[in-house]
């Protein structure tokens, strides 16, 4: 197994990832394999790059919701173990040809939200095409004609993997091309794929990957791409125990996308089966960031037996994002669990509420 710590790009990191960051990156490419597929809104130029000479044509595009940079750090690494002397490397290379777009939405990132400078979601834009980042991202499909497309996300830490107490730490969807979500020859390419990451990352993940929903919507891109025949993957990167800035999620998702290249290049895609893929267990929705048990002891308003969930809502502060806890729940919470749990009843998890004066002032202004 590649070790991801070789060749991680340290130049960018934690959340808040943004085109201007990315100009180091860029200028360790050959000139002739960078190129400017469009402009964002506020005419950012929307920046690409080629690696490989491969007959197998790959199409990889990341932050079309700006506030999702996981993928984005991911595929810096994985360009950077592409242009290694690595055996591994050199395989793909010669076998593939990837089109890698960093940060469609520019605007969306700048500003750490989902949608691009007209309030767009980019990925409900694909039917209509209203937006330049829109236009730009189907034309460089229609010109590059790719065989598998993969759509890079990043996904809330809400999500569990299945209903047990695994967070999704990487998902992953075989998106549906009609309303009844036929099998199809398209999909199930997209299936087998996923199948083959999957395998790999049981051995360092095992139970923390997730299937994502397949719900049918042709105004979404990947739905779009499947319906014109193209195995397209969707790639969500989530969360990893207390790794809000996601950089243990990254070397996940590195390592998928170094897995998924070589399935493609050495020709081993047809060695899992759809089987291996719907094994993968559908999404939950089980995980706050908090769960704050017996919170009656801290506030007399809450009643007995009630539990407080919190989630964090993410804030771009001085170039940062901080992670602002808000109540989402105050009620029975059996069956949820949370990525950090709080017992009241515990002297210690007490002490170290109240010492946490954010949080333990929100718990003293609640109520029922």
């Amino acid at each position: 197994m590649v070790n991801h710590k070789g060749f991680k790009e340290t130049s960018i990191i934690n959340r808040y990832i943004i085109d201007d960051m990315l100009h180091g990156c860029f200028a360790k490419l050959p000139l002739a394999s960078t190129s400017v597929i469009g402009e964002s809104v506020q005419k950012v130029p929307i920046r690409a790059f080629t690696l490989g000479n491969g007959t197998n044509r790959i199409l990889m595009w990341s932050q079309m919701h700006g506030n999702e940079s996981t993928t984005t750090k991911a595929v810096w690494d994985m360009t950077n173990f592409l242009r290694s002397d690595e055996v591994l490397a050199k395989t793909i290379l010669n076998k593939c040809t990837l089109m890698v777009v960093p940060i469609l939405n520019p605007d969306g990132a700048k500003a750490y939200t989902r949608v691009n400078a007209n309030e767009v979601d980019l990925n409900r834009d694909a039917k209509q095409r209203t937006q330049p980042e829109s236009v730009a991202l189907r034309k460089l499909f229609d010109n590059f004609k790719p065989d598998y497309c993969f759509n890079l996300h990043g996904q809330r830490t809400l999500f569990s993997a299945g209903q047990v107490e695994k967070p999704a730490t990487v998902s992953f969807l075989s998106p549906s091309n009609n309303a009844a979500r036929d099998i199809t020859p398209t999909r199930i390419k997209a299936m087998k794929l996923i199948a083959a990451m999957n395998a790999m990352l049981q051995e360092k993940i095992p139970g923390q990957v997730g299937r994502y929903d397949d719900g049918f919507n042709d105004n979404c891109v990947g739905d779009t791409f499947q319906m014109l025949g193209v195995p397209t993957v969707l790639f969500e990167a989530g969360h990893y125990h207390n790794d809000y800035e996601r950089e243990r999620t990254r070397e996940f998702i590195f390592l998928a996308l170094i897995e998924a290249l070589k399935t493609i290049a050495t020709d081993s895609v047809d060695r899992f089966t759809t089987g291996d893929y719907f094994n993968i267990p559908a999404n939950g929705k089980l995980f706050y960031d908090i769960l704050i048990k017996d919170p009656h002891l801290a506030n007399p308003k809450i009643g007995e037996g009630l539990t407080i969930g919190i989630r964090f809502k993410e804030l771009l502060e001085n170039n940062l994002i901080r992670f602002k806890p808000e109540i989402i729940d105050i009620k029975k919470l059996d069956g949820f669990f949370g990525h950090r749990t709080i017992e009241c009843t515990d002297s210690k998890d007490f002490d170290a509420l109240k010492s946490n004066k954010e949080l333990y002032d929100l718990i003293l202004q609640a109520e029922e």
